[in-house]
């Protein structure tokens, strides 16, 4: 599975490192290694501060934070916060700035669902994984933007950590669902994984993690190889091999044929139900036959379906079918999920929180940011 081969300033941050990892970097520079876990609980331990250095870390004697400064410098995040917009639902959508001058969009979505405090009992955390995107979905504005690069380990965990200093609360779900395919920034995006969910620090637990493909083949099968314990879904869209070709450019490189036996050698693997996307569009996905075809692909393994619906794109300036594509009407919408579960699929309705402020599903591309290149001006 081809990576690229990125090269830019946030490679050296510290973020990039594990626990483990930074118990050598320990060693090399002379000091002992259980200093580095007491540096790692140190940056991931804190509580929502906007700011944060190693001469801030009591626990470590002057010369390693001394030694520490010089080498990572005096700012340990890799991005910054350009702007943030606040939807009516209580969606945010935060702009980042990174070290080279580009750019990410990650949204922290509120449960509808509230506790006894009135709170909403989730609040999931949107997270990019590369900027721009190479798969040129028909219906998803981040293929607008184009591939710039993969983003570094640092860049994933950091969008958590300024998120969570943003919203100023608790994340209690992450989803790999942001700008950019995870599985082609695989080893990035299981670094970043390794360490949000280390037990040292306690910021979330594999379960309330989940990675959202285009159907990439090979990253599948590597997950069910290497039995990752977070959970998997499949951008599907599509009841049909030309259906999926016609609005995601990848089902020409790999079939549904291809994705259904991936899958299923997945879930044998882990034993871990799959998630399915589904879009629905007018005349397009939303017939009887679909449903049919869509139940029967659920039944070869455990599984769920999220039926969302289709978020304008307007503000991308669509050409082609991308222009073509429209929502199906509410009643369709509603008759597609019943016969659904008349045929005993699980079924599941993806809100479209944040849409007022283009934070919906698939709408990601910097249109409240002042630009969609993907580079900040």
């Amino acid at each position: 599975m081809k990576q690229l081969n990125d090269s830019h300033p946030a490679m050296s941050c510290i973020g990039n490192f594990t626990s483990n990892e930074l118990s050598d970097i320990m060693k090399n520079i002379g000091f002992p290694g259980y200093r580095g876990k007491q540096v790692f609980h140190a940056l991931y331990s804190r509580n929502h501060e906007s700011t944060f250095s190693f001469d801030s870390i009591s626990t470590l004697p002057k010369e390693i934070r001394s030694a520490l400064t010089e080498r990572f410098g005096e700012d340990q995040y890799s991005l910054s916060v350009k702007d943030v917009h606040v939807s009516q639902d209580g969606t945010q959508k935060m702009l980042f700035s990174l070290l080279d001058e580009t750019a990410v969009e990650t949204v922290m979505i509120p449960s509808e669902m509230v506790n006894e405090e009135g709170m909403p009992k989730r609040r999931t955390l949107c997270i990019s994984t590369q900027v721009g995107c190479a798969l040129g979905c028909a219906f998803c504005a981040t293929a607008t933007l184009k591939l710039k690069r993969n983003l570094a380990p640092a860049e994933i965990v950091d969008q958590y950590m300024k998120a969570r200093e943003i919203c100023e609360t608790d994340i209690t779900n992450i989803v790999f669902m942001g700008m950019g395919e995870p599985m082609l920034n695989y080893d990035n995006v299981m670094k970043a994984v390794d360490i949000l969910t280390n037990p040292e620090i306690g910021l979330i637990t594999p379960k309330h993690i989940t990675l959202s493909t285009a159907g990439i083949v090979p990253g599948i099968i590597r997950m069910a190889d290497e039995s990752k314990s977070i959970k998997l879904a499949l951008s599907l869209h599509g009841t049909t091999q030309g259906q999926r070709e016609a609005i995601m450019p990848i089902a020409n490189k790999y079939s549904l044929k291809e994705l259904g036996d991936a899958l299923e050698y997945y879930y044998q693997n882990t034993r871990k139900p799959v998630t399915f996307e589904y879009i629905l569009f007018d005349g397009f996905n939303d017939s009887m036959e679909d449903v049919m075809r869509l139940a029967k692909i659920t039944r070869r393994f455990p599984s769920k379906v999220n039926v969302i619906p289709f978020h304008t794109i307007e503000f991308t300036a669509p050409e082609g079918i991308s222009a073509s594509l429209k929502p199906a009407p509410e009643s369709t919408f509603h008759a597609f999920i019943k016969a659904l579960r008349e045929q005993d699929v699980t079924v599941m309705i993806r809100s479209s929180s944040g849409l007022d402020i283009d934070a919906a599903c698939g709408q990601l591309a910097y249109s409240h940011a002042g630009g969609s290149s993907g580079v900040l001006g």
